[in-house]
């Protein structure tokens, strides 16, 4: 009987992969119906008749991925478990309860309760380390990320009881927490860096990013901002309306944003409403390859209204845009529709005639070409060739946003050492160890980030620990490596040590100073005659 159950199973899945099928074969071709047909014959023999027990649902999956695979390299397939955590990062928010953690030395380690979250309400302290939950020992079983956020995760109003152990507290302490909705913010940073320079960095376009932005905006302005330094380095993108939404704050009138056309999706044209938050005033835009997507709209918007100066590394090329079609099983096609635009006609997606695998090593070919180093420039064709809407000035389509100042990768303090300090997160554990010591004298010492940023200097006893620390985990020290990479590892541990005591922002106003793009980004802001230049009607 469960063969015949599991044969009505198999023909229910093979149905639903030849109506998927038949629904893509509108962007592929006419004859992949039929062959659909083909592929439901052969998994229902192999079903019926082949000599080991097969997983069907697996099978499905991996066809399903590699022939969206064979499309584009956007167009992807996103099981149930999937599709809820890529969710969470573009709605800005999950119900749990609200703690940044980290699992040190096999025991989940609380970095930061969230700023008015059930955690921090009900007593969890920074440096808490979680022993039981829900009666069950979670300390030293080797319980991973992804199991944490199971057990801490669950519908709002739902209660969780956690046992912590605390630095100096001899007994466990037991809480009980209730859940609720936890926002994910997309804004990681925003500070002033002088007296009349704004600096925001975003992390991601979710459906909170606009109203992060204008809140930030806004307390900047009261500090006395002018100009703006924009940082969408290593923003990998998210919902296109919140793109739209963030480039409108800095466009004055009716302005053509981005477009959006594909053969089964006729053009969409998206423009600004003259109710920005920021329409007059400097802006130097901060991109680099890993720039995709929205931030790649937003830049190419106000290079194309020649609104900002950009300035960084040429992004990523990702113009691509996914519908999104929920399966009957609770699992998600986002399948490729139309394709991005930039006010001037560029196309923002860079080709993939060469199929996936040689797609997905273009950073790597960039690096190896000498592209990111500055040792070999872009050489573009004519055809590819675009004037701004304003100046026209000449700029470049044919996949990505280059930048009005190159600024090329870092490469001088790399060394195997400083990337096994990092890679191993053998860094990271030594800071969370370092501020759970001496949280209590770090936070009387350098009672805000002003102070810290000017009066921690124990460089040589911070570095030594670090150091020991390393060769305890398995990482020999190598003098000429370190003396090739100290400076930034102090830096980054000095950074680390800042998003530890206070939070992400307090991270990049450490580590901004050795970043290369800021450094540019903060020197053309202060000049007007760098910001300008760029900026100058072409003969």
């Amino acid at each position: 009987m469960s063969g015949k159950v599991n044969f009505i199973l198999m023909k229910k899945k093979i149905f639903l992969f030849i109506i998927l099928s038949l629904f893509v074969s509108k962007y592929v071709n006419s004859q992949i119906s039929s062959e659909s047909l083909k592929f439901g014959e052969v998994l229902s023999k192999i079903s019926r008749y082949y000599v080991d027990t097969i997983n069907e649902t697996k099978i499905l999956d991996e066809v399903i991925s590699n022939m969206l695979h064979d499309l584009d390299p956007h167009s992807a397939y996103l099981r149930r478990d999937e599709v809820s955590a890529s969710q969470e990062q573009l709605d800005g928010g999950f119900e749990g309860i609200g703690v940044s953690f980290n699992i040190l030395r096999d025991t989940i380690f609380i970095i930061n309760p969230i700023s008015g979250g059930p955690s921090e309400k009900v007593g969890i302290r920074p440096g808490d380390r979680i022993i039981f939950i829900e009666g069950e020992n979670v300390a030293g079983t080797g319980i991973a990320n992804i199991d944490v956020q199971k057990k801490l995760k669950g519908p709002k109003n739902t209660k969780v009881n956690i046992s912590i152990l605390r630095r100096h507290v001899s007994e466990l302490l037991d809480f009980t927490i209730t859940r609720d909705k936890i926002p994910l913010f997309s804004l990681d940073a925003s500070y002033m860096i002088d007296n009349n320079t704004g600096y925001v960095k975003l992390s991601r376009f979710s459906t909170t990013t606009s109203n992060e932005f204008i809140k930030a905006v806004k307390e900047l302005k009261q500090e006395g901002m002018q100009d703006l330094i924009l940082d969408l380095s290593g923003n990998g993108g998210g919902y296109l309306f919140s793109a739209v939404d963030l480039a409108d704050q800095f466009l004055e009138g009716r302005r053509k944003i981005v477009y959006t056309e594909g053969v089964q999706n006729p053009r969409r044209d998206f423009y600004s409403t003259n109710s920005g938050d920021f329409i007059n005033g400097g802006i130097v835009v901060m991109i680099d390859e890993t720039s995709a997507s929205a931030s790649e709209i937003v830049a190419g918007a106000l290079q194309d209204w020649d609104r900002a100066v950009i300035v960084g590394r040429r992004s990523f090329g990702k113009g691509l845009v996914q519908g999104r079609f929920e399966l009957h099983d609770g699992s998600e096609l986002r399948l490729t529709v139309a394709k991005y635009y930039t006010p001037s006609g560029r196309l923002i997606q860079k080709p993939y005639e060469t199929g996936y695998d040689e797609y997905s090593k273009d950073l790597l070919n960039r690096y190896n070409s000498g592209e990111l180093s500055g040792d070999e420039e872009i050489d573009f064709p004519d055809s590819l060739k675009y004037r701004t809407l304003v100046k026209k000035r000449i700029v470049y389509g044919g996949g990505g946003i280059s930048p009005d100042y190159f600024v090329s990768i870092d490469t001088s303090v790399n060394s195997d050492y400083y990337r096994k300090l990092i890679s191993r997160g053998i860094l990271n554990s030594f800071i969370l160890s370092y501020v759970d010591k001496n949280r209590k004298d770090l936070e009387q010492e350098y009672p805000d980030i002003e102070v810290f940023q000017k009066e921690f200097n124990g460089m040589t006893e911070l570095m030594n620990q670090l150091i020991k620390y390393a060769e305890k985990e398995g990482l020999e020290y190598v003098q000429e490596d370190y003396e090739k990479s100290k400076e930034r590892i102090y830096i980054l541990a000095r950074a680390y040590i800042a998003r530890d005591l206070w939070n992400t922002s307090e991270f990049y106003r450490i580590y901004n100073d050795v970043d290369p793009i800021f450094l540019k980004a903060k020197e053309i802001s202060n000049n007007a005659a760098l910001y300008e230049a760029k900026l100058k009607t072409s003969e």
